[in-house]
């Protein structure tokens, strides 16, 4: 379990905007200012503001006041947790929102310099991504158990590309938290023998000049938004994916992302999915693998993986589905999560 601690600032990091004392950051320097924000008009009905056509609307945004982290919040009933991976936002999730939400109460993070969240920067004294994100995760989970009312066990987590990773440790971290997983197109364990990631994420990674430049074109998102789905995106969604990082001062999170993905089995980075004291881990859990098979990152043979390593796990292919299976196939995706959800409860 968490250890309940105040949502103060943790030792040996300097305070942040939304710590006691300190002013909430919502509309903080490098981020355009938008709907919802303090002073800002918050826009009746159950869609967002024109600029994000299908987000849910403002009533439905929070904040996490030790952190300033936005998510959504919809629905009732068991907490459904949805993280998202790079390079994209808690957007990315609209659709399983609105078709979930009548079933569980939803709950779709940024993550930390993503999205609508504040953006991390050097000076917070935490330099390995993984653990601030994972550390935001800590502050996100205590403030809705003693904040917004929601239970301490119970959670389903629902994890995409890097979100995979993140929400697989966190579990770890945390036994008895997550009863069931929900895992689309990405990755809890080191990569198989034989599988690469493609060249221009190499490159990303390995080459610190192309990632200068990928973040100053903003390359890598543009790219996403369209090799990431096979349903063409209308253009006011491939927008509203891009957004939030429109600004280079918003999006520095994006490339190092990439910059973080280890670089063999041996990259201290995995030791976080390893289970604690030789335990049984994830394969505990209850778990639903739900794979876009046309992904031309994530590919099938990361599927098999997860077959070879979770045999037990309830598997379910989206032939006509990219990377975001939740933007190709989101009516069949929610309808799969939803039995999910019942037959495991």
């Amino acid at each position: 379990m968490v250890t309940a601690k105040a949502d103060g600032p943790p030792a040996g990091r300097p305070p942040l905007p939304g710590d006691p004392g300190r002013p909430a950051l919502d509309d903080h320097p490098g981020r355009s200012a938008l709907p919802g924000d303090p002073a800002r008009p918050a826009l009746p009905g159950r869609s967002g503001p024109p600029m994000l056509p299908g987000y849910p609307s403002p009533r439905h945004w929070r904040r996490v006041p030790a952190t300033g982290q936005h998510y959504l919040d919809l629905g009732t009933g068991r907490p459904v947790l949805l993280l998202h991976g790079n390079p994209s936002w808690s957007y990315v999730w609209r659709k399983l929102l609105h078709l979930l939400s009548p079933h569980a109460r939803c709950l779709a993070p940024d993550l930390p310099g993503f999205g609508l969240s504040r953006h991390m920067r050097p000076s917070d004294g935490v330099p390995d991504p993984y653990e601030a994100q994972l550390e935001c995760l800590d502050s996100l989970y205590r403030h809705l158990v003693r904040e917004a009312g929601l239970p301490e066990q119970g959670w389903t987590f629902v994890l995409h590309d890097w979100g995979g990773p993140l929400g697989a440790a966190w579990t770890l971290r945390n036994p008895g938290v997550v009863s069931r997983l929900v895992v689309c197109n990405t990755v809890a364990f080191p990569f198989p023998d034989g599988f690469a990631l493609p060249y221009y994420l190499r490159w990303i990674r390995d080459h610190r000049p192309v990632a200068e430049l990928v973040h100053l074109t903003n390359a890598f998102a543009r790219i996403a938004v369209r090799a990431g789905v096979h349903h063409p995106l209308p253009s006011a969604e491939r927008r509203a994916l891009l957004r939030p990082h429109a600004r280079r001062a918003e999006r520095r999170a994006l490339t190092d992302a990439v910059r973080a993905i280890p670089r063999d089995p041996a990259d201290p980075a995995w030791r976080m999915l390893e289970p604690p004291d030789g335990g049984a881990g994830l394969a505990a859990l209850p778990l639903l693998v739900a794979w876009g098979m046309r992904d031309p990152v994530f590919t099938p043979a990361l599927l098999e993986e997860w077959i070879r390593r979770f045999p037990r796990a309830d598997v379910h292919r989206f032939p006509d589905a990219g990377h975001y299976v939740m933007e190709d196939a989101a009516p069949r995706l929610a309808d799969r999560i939803r039995d999910f959800l019942q037959e495991t409860a």
